[in-house]
């Protein structure tokens, strides 16, 4: 997708390229009035080849050339407003306000049930859930896009309860977001998450560790620093 919205904006800078040097050369042969004309005539055309090459993360819908960019999360930053499920569908968990003026670890996972996820990295977090929370962590979280359904049984199968919470952002919305998006659409049929995980302090992000360094021992010393 994101090869995408990158050529249609190459699009439509070439298209308004192309416009400005036609209008070059016409106004090179115009007098004064002339000039006002074909400026104004250059504007109106460009708001509609060139409505807005860049827009907010937020912007779902626009003109055809619009193109949404998404900054990966850096530490500093503070996590977005966004509703996941927790449980089952409908039952939000606002991730802003889950770490709001609190401390702890927010872990990502490319899928529910898959092997590595299943076998190393959730099982770490949840045989360290008394380690983290005596190096301060608060809050726990796994997140994965998948339903709230499987996220839920994944969690009871692994034994999670009151230890890591199991968020389900089965939009792709926060993964988006924070432009940690995995095409597995080879493997698991859709666009999933990155394996990443992040300290959190108040809402903002103070640690991000991706692939081997998000698994728990890692986070953990990260943490006891």
């Amino acid at each position: 997708r994101r090869h995408e919205t990158m050529a249609q904006a190459s699009f439509c800078f070439i298209q308004a390229s192309a416009v400005v040097s036609c209008l070059r050369r016409k106004m090179a042969r115009r007098s004064a009035p002339g000039h006002i004309v074909l400026c104004l005539g250059a504007v109106a055309l460009l708001r509609t080849v060139l409505p807005a090459a860049f827009v907010s993360p937020r912007s779902t819908s626009g003109p055809k050339c619009r193109v949404s960019v998404f900054r990966r999360v850096a530490e500093g930053d503070m996590l977005p407003s966004i509703d996941v499920d927790e449980g089952k569908p409908g039952e939000s968990v606002n991730i802003a306000e889950l770490f709001k003026g609190k401390k702890g670890v927010l872990f990502a996972v490319p899928g529910a049930f898959t092997p590595t996820c299943s076998e190393k990295h959730l099982p770490g977090y949840i045989e360290s859930s008394e380690e983290l929370k005596a190096a301060g962590a608060e809050v726990v979280a796994c997140v994965s896009v998948n339903d709230a359904f499987v996220m839920s049984a994944w969690g009871k199968q692994q034994e999670a309860e009151g230890k890591v919470k199991m968020l389900a952002d089965s939009k792709c919305e926060l993964t988006k977001a924070l432009d940690m998006e995995l095409d597995a659409t080879g493997k698991l049929g859709n666009v999933r998450s990155q394996r990443y995980a992040m300290i959190v302090e108040d809402g903002k992000v103070t640690k991000v560790s991706k692939d081997d360094d998000s698994f728990a021992p890692e986070i953990l010393a990260a943490l006891k620093r």
